[in-house]
Parts: C-alpha cells; structure tokens; sequence
C-alpha cells in the first residue's frame, strides 16, 4: 500500500515539474502576485528601464557616425541600418511573462546579439559533424581558390579561435581591414602596423574577423545561413517570421553555382540580424532550457558548455556570450549569469538559479543593467 502510494507521487511529479513552451504566436503570462513577485518593486523595475533609455539617437547611421565613424577610418556603411524604437523589453520568470514595457513588437537591429546567433550556426554544423573538432584549422575546411587562411599566420587559425575571438587573423574581407576595427596604436600611421599575436593567445573584438567565421561557416554549410537558423532553430522554437539576417551590399560569393550573401556578425557596418524582442525571447529561453525545446536537443548541451566556458577572456566565451566570474560584470547578478549582448543596448539576460529571461533592448551603456537586474531580482520571492 504505502509502496503503490509513493509510486502515484512519483508519477505525479514529472507533470507538475515539465518546463513551459511558449507556442507559436503567444506567450503566457502570470499576475506577478500568483508568483510570490512583488508587483511594486517589479513595477519600480520597469519604470527604471523605461527611464535608463539610450539617450543617443534612435537612428543607427547616426549613431554609427558618431561613435565607430567618428573613431575609425574604413567607416563607410555598407550594410541595412535603421530607426529603432523606443526602449522595450520583457522579464520572464519560470518561463510566463510578468512584465513587458515598450514596442516588444518592434523589428530593430540587435547589433552584437548577432554573434550568439552566429556561433550558434556554427555549432550546429559542429553538432552534424560539418566541423569534425573546434581545434581543427579553419583553412583545411575552405573549398579550393578561397585563401583566407593562407600564410605562416592565418594558417594556425583554429575553429575555437574564431569562436572566441582570439584568432588574430590578418587581412581584408568586404573592404575592411582586420586593424580599421578598434585601431591600436598612438597614431593613425601605427595602425596598419600592428603587433602580430599568435591565434588563440589574445582576445580582441573584431567584427572583420567574426564576419570571416560567418563566411568560413556558408562555405562548411553550403548553404545561407539564414536559412539554416531558420529551419533548425527559429521555426522550431515558434518565432515570428518578421526577422532577417542581412549581411553587407558587397559580401555576396558564388556558391554551388548560386549567388548567396555571407551575413554579418553585427552592425558595426550595418546589416546583422533585425528582430523584435519576443523572438529574442525566445532564442535567449532555448539556452535557459539548456538547449531543449518541447522535447528536442536542438542546441547540444556539450555546446552550450563550450559556449559558456570563458577563455583568454573569462569574462567570455564563444562570441557572444559574457561571462560573470567573480561578479565583476554584473555584481548584482548570479555568478553563473549569462548575457548575450549588442551595442544600444540590446540585451538577453540568462539566470538559471532564478529561473529569469530579461529582455531588454536600448538600455543605456553605463550601470543601468546591473541596476535593472538588482530591482527585478529584489521583485523575485527571497
């Protein structure tokens, strides 16, 4: 009797246990009360983003003149730009929507965000063994004529180096040359003339060399990226059909005997992935449901390890997932905190000790996310 009655608990806990999947086109939400959330202190959260707003212009070519264009020489836009909207977002907690601010339906540049996107692509081809080990060298992958890895430096480069910016790759892709981003250098002279690391012993954000793992990845898939995110990842996970994934007005290559377009990492030039905040929402809870969803493994947990493992960098791990070791980033946040970020802001904020997605997209640069995270967690049940 006592052995019968133990079995129909056991059986009953799994049901009560089974993590929520939003379906396509909704999301449900819970009355913050109906969660032991503190509705004024999580009403105080919202208002503080919706004050902590970007105050640069909501035009990003403008933005782009004046910070990277202002800075940097080979600046030209050469890629889709836009007019965001005004701050959004949401915050998730054990998986419904507590609150939501702003245009969350807004179409707007994500920036860096793309990155995660990005590495993601290429795991999946890692997962289908299109990329047999992250330690291999990149150039034996590429197909005969493409030398972007030729020479005592760039033949080095290793997948793992791409994947987390270390790889100090060298040259010119789509008109940029690999120092024109973040020059070194006293002066305008010292910077072609920069110090040659050896790939993998220095991190340096770099978007010519993160558009060269964009481009070494089209050539292992074979097909465009775009449409290998979409059919593995975003229609799976029910987002909408309203992203894109642009790539620049020169970065077209012949394929199989196709003209496709290699996509960027970001929009340091323009382009990069446009989306609206339910759908970052979404990708940002697949890696919360450490890559499942609804039964699927569509993200390998040995990736999202990888991903999540900080290297040259602690502080970060395959681009473009931060890391929080020692709390130094966010000291308001879990160590174990994640965050997938783009200029703007545009940030996905990852907490698995408290169950916790955070959408937040145009947040101002400075401390205004570890003092968003601070309010939402104080909303949260002690």
């Amino acid at each position: 009797m006592r052995l019968t009655a133990a079995l129909l608990l056991l059986l009953a806990l799994p049901l009560a246990a089974e993590p929520y999947y939003p379906p396509a086109g909704q999301w449900a939400t819970a009355a913050p009360a109906s969660l032991n959330v503190d509705e004024q202190k999580l009403a105080d959260a919202v208002a503080y983003a919706i004050a902590s707003e970007n105050p640069a212009s909501k035009d990003q070519a403008i933005v782009q003149a004046t910070t990277f264009g202002a800075r940097e020489p080979y600046d030209q836009i050469i890629g889709p730009m836009g007019v965001r909207a005004a701050a959004n977002g949401l915050i998730i907690y054990r998986g419904k929507v507590i609150a939501q601010w702003g245009e969350v339906d807004s179409v707007d540049m994500t920036h860096s965000i793309a990155k995660t996107f990005l590495t993601t692509v290429t795991g999946l081809a890692w997962q289908r063994g299109l990329i047999r080990d992250l330690q291999d060298r990149v150039g034996p992958y590429m197909p005969h004529g493409v030398a972007l890895y030729q020479g005592e430096h760039n033949s080095q480069i290793r997948w793992d180096h791409l994947l987390r910016q270390t790889s100090d790759w060298q040259g010119t892709l789509w008109g940029k040359p690999d120092w024109a981003d973040r020059p070194e250098g006293k002066t305008p002279a010292d910077w072609p003339n920069r110090p040659l690391r050896t790939p993998g012993s220095h991190y340096k954000y770099n978007d010519v060399r993160i558009n060269l793992l964009a481009l070494s990845t089209l050539y292992v898939w074979r097909k465009p990226l775009p449409e290998v995110l979409n059919e593995q990842i975003m229609q799976p996970i029910g987002a909408s059909s309203t992203w894109r994934w642009y790539g620049y007005d020169n970065s077209w290559i012949e394929l199989d005997g196709q003209r496709v377009q290699s996509v960027s990492g970001g929009g340091h030039w323009g382009g990069g992935i446009f989306i609206n905040a339910w759908d970052l929402a979404r990708f940002g809870y697949l890696f919360l449901r450490d890559g499942q969803w609804q039964g699927q493994q569509l993200v390998s947990r040995e990736w999202i390890r990888l991903a999540s493992t900080g290297g040259v960098n602690p502080e970060y791990g395959f681009a473009n997932w931060f890391l929080n070791p020692g709390r130094k980033a966010l000291p308001s946040a879990p160590e174990t905190a994640i965050t997938f970020q783009g200029a703007g802001r545009n940030i996905i904020y990852l907490d698995r000790e408290h169950d916790l997605l955070l959408v937040a997209r145009w947040i101002g640069n400075g401390d205004e996310l570890n003092q968003l995270v601070a309010k939402v967690l104080a909303a949260l049940p002690q």
